[in-house]
């Protein structure tokens, strides 16, 4: 079915309670409570939507955008006004565009901006659990900023991907990857001191900020070198899965760049 209007709506989302973004059998999803609430604020069904990509079971979302087809004109602030009042307390509406017909967001993202916020030592308050990975080992973080510094480039990432297809692209390139302190995302209960890795690129492989921040925490650890991710990163490395991934809940879509 061809619609005669297209939107770029940008919201932000809690993603805990969620098995991620697309629609799933069987599963609470994030698209799924987008759509049901779209409907219940249109008052009807004749709409599509197309999120700006997939997310993991439990990652949120400081700004996550997707396109909406339909045959109805739209204004902003009403549109918003009644969205909000309808989606659930995990999800905020930010704003609406209208583009033309031949924007696809599937291929708008200029560049995707992750974090992944934890912390090390005493073991946190619960009420952090959605929003802070918490590592009760010692973690040297200097030695983690170095290793950050290792997955910045264009690099062959066949280690910090799952189940690539035939037709993957496994080198890619990282704009920018740093481990900075905390001084974004705070709460009364969170500790006194957390950390945050902050990653940037077009585009990213299925688990590979995770898996990069699990080889992180084992260079913190003291259980890898900064030169097993050198070697790891090359052309000719030994083509073996990494074990070990990082919780989903410590990872934040924190901000998508349109080229609208």
């Amino acid at each position: 079915m061809k619609y005669s209007k297209n939107y770029v709506v940008c919201l932000q989302f809690l993603g805990f309670r969620f098995s991620g973004w697309q629609k799933q059998k069987n599963a609470k999803t994030l698209h799924e409570m987008v759509d049901k609430s779209l409907s219940y604020a249109l008052g009807n069904d004749a709409f599509k939507t197309l999120g700006v990509g997939r997310t993991d079971a439990k990652v949120s979302a400081n700004s996550y955008y997707f396109q909406l087809f339909m045959n109805t004109e739209l204004i902003e602030d009403s549109f918003l006004s009644v969205f909000n009042e309808n989606l659930s307390p995990d999800f905020r509406a930010l704003s609406m565009k209208q583009v033309d017909a031949s924007f696809n967001i599937l291929n708008a993202a200029k560049q995707k901006e992750y974090h992944y916020y934890f912390s090390f030592g005493d073991k946190n308050h619960p009420y952090a659990a959605p929003f802070l990975t918490n590592i009760i080992d010692d973690l040297d973080i200097e030695t983690m900023q170095k290793g950050a510094n290792l997955f910045k480039g264009e690099h062959f990432f066949d280690k910090y991907c799952t189940k690539p297809s035939a037709k993957t692209i496994l080198k890619r390139t990282i704009d920018s990857c740093e481990i900075v302190e905390n001084t974004i995302l705070k709460a009364n209960f969170f500790p006194e001191k957390s950390y945050v890795l902050k990653v940037k690129g077009k585009g990213f492989l299925r688990y590979q900020i995770r898996l990069i921040m699990a080889t992180l925490f084992e260079l913190g650890k003291g259980n890898l070198t900064l030169e097993f991710i050198e070697d790891s990163l090359k052309e000719d490395n030994d083509k073996k899965y990494l074990r070990n991934i990082a919780p989903a809940s410590g990872l934040q879509l924190y901000n998508v760049e349109l080229e609208i």
